[in-house]
């Protein structure tokens, strides 16, 4: 059998989590400080801020760009012995992000620039209704090791 004949095999889910949100800024909050505690509970507290973050870019793209009136979004955690899968759903599958500069004046538009930066690999998978945009963490180290320096997002003004 060849490399390209071979068939990739899923690895197995070690941890598991799912919530869905009302499109809220409070759900915002709520569920980057949920990630955080079952990062940590799962035994990577390295990891726990990056994927705090994340959680918290892709969930504020889903409110502001995927939010339909009556609808919620879904944050889904997946650990695996290889990654932490962070993906965020919503029902506006018409509205696909993507990276762009913004302005220095501009108070958005950075965040999948910070989602760029942080995460592994990211991406969007279209749903019957919506799409599932995720970010995946690496893991690389030891599970108390923090993933090391990254490179700081270059940020405009404070916005107000």
């Amino acid at each position: 059998m060849t490399a390209a004949e071979q068939i990739s095999v899923p690895e197995p889910v070690l941890r598991e989590d799912g919530l869905d949100f009302t499109p809220t800024a409070r759900s915002v909050t709520f569920s980057r400080r949920r990630t955080a505690r079952l990062v940590r509970e799962w035994g990577y507290p390295g990891l726990a801020g990056d994927a705090a973050l994340l959680v918290s870019e892709l969930a504020t793209n889903a409110l502001l760009h995927g939010a339909i009136r009556g609808r919620l979004f879904r944050v889904h955690l997946t650990l695996t012995a290889t990654a932490l899968r962070i993906a965020v759903s919503d029902p506006r599958g018409e509205r696909l992000p993507g990276l762009r500069e913004a302005a220095g004046d501009e108070c958005y538009g950075r965040g999948l620039l910070i989602v760029e930066r942080i995460a592994d690999r990211w991406g969007v998978e279209p749903r019957t209704v919506g799409k599932t945009v995720f970010a995946e963490l690496d893991l690389r180290q030891g599970p108390d090791m923090p993933r090391g320096p990254r490179e700081a997002v270059r940020a405009g003004p404070p916005c107000s």
